[in-house]
């Protein structure tokens, strides 16, 4: 079949691979000049099957309303004129209770492992470099009550078939002994030696190249206008390309849409309405001052919920979500407050680590955001929408990297006909 993925980011890349080493005819079309040039430029670099806990649990009304007055607060909902995220917000509260959090944990975890696997099989068959290290993740707690709750979290995750553990800060510091620095303020943590991290940009670059060689044609620089459609299936998608403003009309026989939180409104063209509503992700990248003393185990500090990845000679940091709707774009200023967080953050439990001066300062700090697209359950849509030769693979919220390989297999086997063999509710089956 001919198809058109429109969206060049880890889930668009990845599901023109596997659709290409399927036989398809694939065309990639994307906006900038490149892959993975917006969602998936500077995030996380985790690989986070066990980390993998929705946004809505029953702590998360209590918490985002004392979080809504702090500028650097790790989750901040502001308040909008924009029904859809007052929709979205209401069927977010709704997931806000055990047997819900329990229910989306358990396809969460299903959709990382099968990725994972899927990310495996890739980088064996390609040989793609991408700073990986396979390490594990650990996630560490200042807070008693927090560490106390992990327990509970770590439980459901080995249910689920995650070896995900509890240990002392000892045995945290055993396994990374970086954090020795900060040893008076940890409490506990948790590790998981069958997770790992990477540079989600570099690998999606990577495996674009891999595919161009395998015949999918890429088309960056025009822009997605709309989905056109002819009866109850889509007969074309209109593009504008920048350099000229002339309005193309291409055709298929199927189309995917991966274009992150900007797949919802593309999808609204065609009659088809998901509940996808973008969430604004921070993350610096610093430069290591001391590398033998930077951490080589990616940890998420639960504090202020934020992941800090060894990638080279730097140090991604990366975390904190505004939900403030289409508006808070790329194209808008980067957030004083929460720029300075992540830094404060890192000085604090690595100090003298890495260079974390402003510019000011005489540094060269590395600020980037990026719209993440979440659902209200944090579980992605992918498959067949209701209208015909429609396909989405979209709404990952911060996971786009753990599930980005597995959800491009995934909609590669939907499209010809197959059954995944995971435990996760695609659309349309």
């Amino acid at each position: 079949m001919k198809i058109i993925v429109m969206g060049a980011g880890i889930i668009g890349v990845s599901t023109a691979w596997h659709l290409a080493q399927r036989g398809h005819e694939v065309t990639v079309v994307d906006r900038q000049s490149g892959a993975a040039m917006e969602t998936s430029f500077a995030n996380a670099a985790q690989i986070s099957v066990s980390y993998c806990e929705p946004w809505a649990n029953p702590e998360a009304p209590a918490k985002l309303l004392k979080w809504m007055f702090r500028k650097d607060a790790p989750l901040l909902f502001r308040p909008r004129l924009d029904w859809r995220q007052w929709r979205w917000g209401l069927q977010f509260l709704s997931q806000c209770t055990d047997a819900a959090f329990r229910r989306n944990v358990e396809q969460i975890v299903a959709l990382g492992a099968y990725s994972h696997v899927a990310l495996k099989d890739i980088v064996q068959g390609t040989g793609i470099v991408y700073n990986r290290l396979e390490r594990g993740i650990a996630h560490y707690y200042t807070d008693q009550k927090s560490f106390d709750a992990a327990a509970q979290a770590a439980a459901l995750m080995r249910g689920f078939g995650v070896d995900r553990q509890v240990i002392s800060p000892s045995e945290l510091f055993a396994i990374e002994p970086a954090y020795r620095s900060f040893a008076d303020h940890i409490v506990g943590a948790t590790y998981t030696a069958s997770d790992e991290s990477g540079d989600a940009r570099v690998f999606t670059q990577e495996l674009a190249c891999r595919c161009a060689a395998a015949g999918v044609q890429f088309v960056y620089e025009h822009d997605i206008v709309r989905l056109e459609k002819t009866g109850g299936e889509i007969s074309a998608v209109k593009l504008r390309k920048r350099s000229t403003g002339e309005l193309l009309s291409w055709r298929a026989d199927a189309f995917v849409v991966a274009c992150g939180s900007w797949s919802a409104p593309l999808l609204r063209t065609a009659g088809v309405d998901l509940s996808i509503y973008p969430g604004k992700g921070y993350s610096a990248t610093f430069k290591l001052l001391k590398p033998e003393l930077a951490p080589w185990v990616s940890t998420i500090d639960d504090e202020v919920k934020c992941a800090i990845s060894r990638l080279g000679d730097t140090l991604r940091v990366a975390g904190t979500i505004e939900v403030a709707g289409y508006g808070l774009s790329l194209d808008t200023p980067l957030a004083r407050a929460r720029c300075q967080m992540l830094a404060d953050r890192i000085e604090q439990v690595l100090p003298g680590v890495c260079d974390t001066r402003n510019e000011a300062q005489g540094g060269q700090p590395n600020f980037w955001a990026g719209l993440r697209p979440a659902t209200p359950t944090n579980i992605p849509c992918i498959g067949r929408t209701k209208v015909g030769k429609l396909w989405v693979n979209a709404g990952h919220g911060t996971l786009g990297w753990t599930h980005g390989a597995g959800s491009g297999k995934a909609i590669a086997e939907l499209i010809d006909g197959e059954r995944p063999r995971l435990r996760f509710g695609f659309l349309g089956n």
